[in-house]
């Protein structure tokens, strides 16, 4: 798809064709996590929302580790696409279909098991960890659904294909929805209803998307002609092991940045946490756009075509800093706006506006660390770019503690965007080694 660019304008043109789904995909699927939560709490109530919300760092942290673990498996798809190897292909997507499939159907089940001793250890409310509990036994059925996934989005998107991936989530929301309003408010399951219907939404996704592979002969599975093979596996989890241990730290250094956040108050709480809401929409076309960046690098570095790779990451460096500059501009004019329009008060919606005054000023320095860690990932430097994330997320939390005291509340953004700083010197130096020494 990628790889008989002849000019400038036709990288930048099928980067942001490759991205537009991506970012649409992220967007939808942030709007039904909060129709679906708009649903929960209006029909069964607050103590029903709040038990969901305390399960979300058990669920994060599978699916972190499921996406993280992808992410890896996307380069080599990508690059195994590029150089045409579809035998190869095969393969890694048997292999890793079945490996992770029984990993997280195994991990899935001490979850289970474990559920109650989780929710105490992470201090669940008396009143709401028993319908936790409920909600997150069901929940973790639908895990190696989402494992499964995974691997065939990561296949599509190696060959180029961001298209299924957004429809396949389409389908996934319009059901969840449809199946929330029908088992919460209708037959009143209260949060089994709510978990039941995305578990079946989930199934759903994993249908279509196996069945929509099968368009590509090299992405078709068959039971009777399974093939593993272990220089495939051990090339998968050099790839896939460094980002997926990159988000399971991030997934514990989050409680430490929780931790800090707390000590600021009720207001503060309430005003950051609505900002990353709103944030993590904002983010989209610029983790997206690295995320182009990654694929078409990789499949050009399959290919052997290093010019072409770089001339597609100069391509997209200028489009991030198009995107991430207007991002900025947009958000200084109606960080405040997009804070109240979830209700908080008028003191929270201040903190929030002063919060993105801030942090928008560096959201060009983000972008370039994005597009930076884009072209380092295709070139197959998945462990040093893990390790640089590592480095930036205790970087924040050592400033968040370091100068408190000096910024106040707002040294939440400062240390965020210093985090920032310390990934762009990071990757821009490994760059520069690598031209130097490679």
């Amino acid at each position: 798809m990628f790889q008989k660019d002849k000019n400038h304008d036709s990288v930048v043109i099928k980067l942001i064709k490759f991205c537009i789904p991506l970012i649409l995909s992220g967007i939808l699927q942030q709007l039904y996590n909060w129709a679906d939560a708009f649903i929960v709490g209006n029909v069964a109530g607050d103590h029903a929302l709040a038990a969901i919300g305390s399960t979300n760092t058990v669920i994060n942290l599978f699916l972190l580790a499921i996406t993280g673990f992808t992410l890896g498996l996307n380069v080599l798809f990508a690059q195994q696409y590029g150089s045409g190897k579809w035998e190869k292909i095969t393969m890694t997507l048997s292999s890793f279909t079945g490996i992770l499939g029984a990993a997280s159907f195994i991990l899935a089940g001490i979850g289970i098991a474990c559920t109650y001793p989780l929710l105490r250890l992470l201090d669940t409310t008396p009143d709401t960890i028993q319908m936790a509990q409920d909600y997150l036994q069901i929940i973790l059925i639908g895990i190696p659904f989402l494992a499964v996934y995974n691997i065939y989005t990561a296949a599509l998107r190696g060959t180029g294909n961001s298209q299924a991936p957004f429809f396949s989530i389409l389908i996934s929301s319009v059901i969840n929805i449809i199946l929330d309003i029908l088992l919460v408010a209708v037959f009143s399951l209260g949060v089994k209803g709510a978990a039941i219907a995305t578990i079946i939404s989930q199934i759903a996704m994993t249908a279509f998307i196996i069945w929509y592979s099968r368009r590509y002969e090299f992405l078709r599975l068959h039971l009777t002609a399974w093939r593993t093979n272990l220089s495939t596996i051990h090339e998968g989890i050099s790839l896939g092991f460094p980002p997926m241990l990159q988000s399971c730290v991030n997934a514990v250094g989050n409680l430490f940045l929780q931790n800090f956040m707390n000590g600021f108050g009720t207001q503060t709480v309430a005003a950051i946490t609505t900002a990353y809401r709103v944030d993590t929409i904002i983010f989209l076309p610029m983790i997206n756009i690295g995320s182009g960046i990654s694929t078409i690098v990789a499949q050009n570095y399959g290919a052997g075509k290093q010019k072409e790779s770089t001339r597609a990451f100069k391509a997209g460096m200028v489009l991030m800093v198009i995107v991430s500059l207007a991002l900025s501009g947009l958000v200084i004019q109606l960080g405040g706006h997009l804070i109240a329009i979830f209700g908080v008060s008028p003191e929270a919606t201040e903190i929030g506006r002063n919060f993105f005054q801030r942090i928008s000023c560096f959201y060009v320095v983000y972008g370039l660390s994005m597009s930076i860690r884009g072209y380092l990932e295709g070139s197959r430097d998945v462990l040093y770019s893990s390790m640089v994330g590592i480095t930036a997320l205790i970087s924040r939390i050592i400033f968040s503690y370091s100068f408190a005291e000096v910024c106040g509340n707002m040294m939440i953004a400062y240390a965020e965007a210093a985090s920032w700083g310390v990934m762009l010197l990071l990757y821009t130096g490994r760059v520069l080694w690598k031209r130097k020494f490679h």
